[in-house]
This record gives structure tokens, C-alpha cells and sequence, in this order.
């Protein structure tokens, strides 16, 4: 993976003038675009998307310090108009083109990046790989953005809204793995943007052919592989944690990788004010 990364970062240098085609070069390389976004935005702590238009604009800020107008350099770098290259600008560099031809900066650059292998992983992963077939995930769902670190205030409001008496519903109704109440995350940007928005659903997994309430919301799951990883300690820390783990750790070094659908956790055990939990994570994997 890391040198499907690199690779990556060498053609979005050689095409920066141009279309960056990833899927296209994902599936040239042997892996999918999908797979390609969610494993660079977790090792370089940015979507690839940010990283194509901050190296643009980069080298853009080169071009700006010589004779071309900027109509001319706004369209070779893929805008339509100056006022488009314009915001673009300024979101990476924070003043406009304007005030870069006038002053000379200042300047925000993006390094091109490498990535490189480091030893790491001397605490062993307790993972497993379950191969089930379709199933579907009922609940409760709502639009919530993406947050990265910590408890996500939209999540936590949305499951408090919860009467007690239905937590204790939906986990009667659980009749599959995953196992008891789940916290599932669908339709996620593939670029893992923090701040985009996904479908967060409360609920539990039931069998293809079991029959959900009307009152519920659904996510129907075909047959594929999971990779289950178990995490102990701390909540949502060591979860955190163990979830970056699959990225550094675990899909560089194992020949999977991820397929698009929802990633889902099983609290397996908890304290009763919730500071440690037991919990599973499953993503959805196929082989490289």
C-alpha cells in the first residue's frame, strides 16, 4: 500500500496541469479508488482531493510571480474563471492572487509528500475475518457530520433523543452478528473529509429475511467479508486508536483491502458511565 501511495503522489505531481484520473490509476495498480482515498486520508491526516488542490495551488503561487495573466493561469490549473481560481487560492494560501503579484505572499506551500514504512506494530491486533452473508441494519437514523476525534456531539444528541425503553426494543430485536447495539456509519465521504456529512444509524443487524418495524429505518447489507477488530479501554479512545491502527498497521501489512458500505461498532461491554468499553469494529473488506 505504501508504495501504491507513493505512486499516487507521483502522478498527481506529473498530471497537476491536467485531470488527476485515481480511479483510473487505482485500478492500473491492482486496487480501487475507494480503497486508495480512505488509506491516504488516514496516513497523511488529509483527503487526497485537499492535497491535489493544495499542491496546485502550490505551484500555482510559482506561476503568479511571473508575466501570465491570470485568467490564463486559472484555467491551466482547472477553473473555469479567475474568481474561481481565486477562492481556491485563497482557501490554501489565505490572501488572493492580487495581493501574491503585488507583495510577493505571504505563502501557505504544500511539501509533496512520500510515504515511508516505519516499524511499527509490536502490540499485536485482535482481528478476525468473518465472511457473512446479506443481512439488514434497522434502527434509528440522521444526517450527522464527520468528526475525527473525540464524541461526536450530533451522534451523542441523536442517541440520547432515544427513550431507554427503545434501546432495550432494538436490542431484543438483534437476531445476527454483529451482535447487540450497533453504532453504524454509512454513505461516508470516500475522501473521509472531517466535517461531511453520513448517515449515522442506531440500531441492531437482523437476518435478509426478518421483517422490520415500519417505525424503523433500514440499511440492507449484501454478502461480503468484515475484517472485525476488538478494542479494549477507554471510550471512544482506544476505539479511535484501534481504528487508525487498521490504516498504519494492519491493510499495509494484510492482503485486503476496504469495499465501499458501512463500517459498523458493537459495544460489547461497558462501564455504566460509559468512560471503558469492549467493543468490535467491522469493515467491509475483499481481497487485494
Amino acid at each position: 500500500m505504501i508504495a501504491i501511495l507513493n505512486r499516487v503522489v507521483g502522478y498527481v505531481e506529473e498530471h497537476l496541469t491536467e485531470n488527476i484520473d485515481v480511479a483510473g490509476l487505482a485500478s492500473s495498480l491492482g486496487t480501487t479508488d475507494y480503497h486508495v482515498r480512505r488509506m491516504f486520508s488516514s496516513l497523511a491526516g488529509m483527503p487526497l482531493s485537499d492535497y491535489i488542490r493544495r499542491r496546485r495551488m502550490t505551484v500555482a503561487a510559482a506561476d503568479l510571480l511571473g508575466d501570465g495573466d491570470l485568467l490564463g493561469i486559472a484555467i491551466r490549473y482547472g477553473y473555469g474563471s479567475a474568481e474561481a481560481f481565486g477562492r481556491a487560492f485563497r482557501a490554501v494560501h489565505g490572501v488572493s492572487p492580487g495581493d501574491v503579484r503585488r507583495d510577493g505572499g505571504p505563502l501557505r506551500s504544500q511539501p509533496q509528500l512520500r510515504f515511508r514504512l516505519t516499524v511499527e506494530g509490536s502490540t499485536s491486533m485482535d482481528t478476525r475475518i468473518a465472511d457473512r452473508p446479506a443481512f439488514r441494519l434497522i434502527g434509528h437514523a440522521a444526517r450527522v457530520p464527520l468528526i475525527h476525534e473525540g464524541v461526536n456531539p450530533h451522534i451523542q444528541a441523536h442517541i440520547a433523543s432515544l427513550a431507554e425503553a427503545e434501546h432495550i426494543r432494538l436490542k431484543g430485536l438483534s437476531n445476527t452478528e454483529p451482535r447487540g447495539l450497533l453504532q453504524v456509519s454509512a454513505d461516508v465521504d470516500p475522501d473521509y473529509t472531517e466535517g461531511t456529512d453520513l448517515t449515522y444509524l442506531h440500531g441492531v443487524a437482523i437476518t435478509e429475511d426478518s421483517r422490520a418495524a415500519d417505525d424503523l429505518d433500514t440499511i440492507d447489507v449484501p454478502a461480503g467479508i468484515w475484517a472485525v477488530f476488538r478494542s479494549e479501554g477507554a471510550y471512544p479512545a482506544a476505539l479511535q486508536s484501534m481504528w487508525a491502527a487498521t490504516a498504519t498497521d494492519w491493510f499495509p501489512s494484510n492482503p485486503w483491502r476496504l469495499r465501499p458500505g458501512p463500517s459498523i461498532v458493537a459495544v460489547l461491554d461497558r462501564s455504566p458511565d460509559f468512560s471503558m468499553a469492549t467493543c468490535e469494529l467491522w469493515l467491509p473488506v475483499e481481497r487485494a
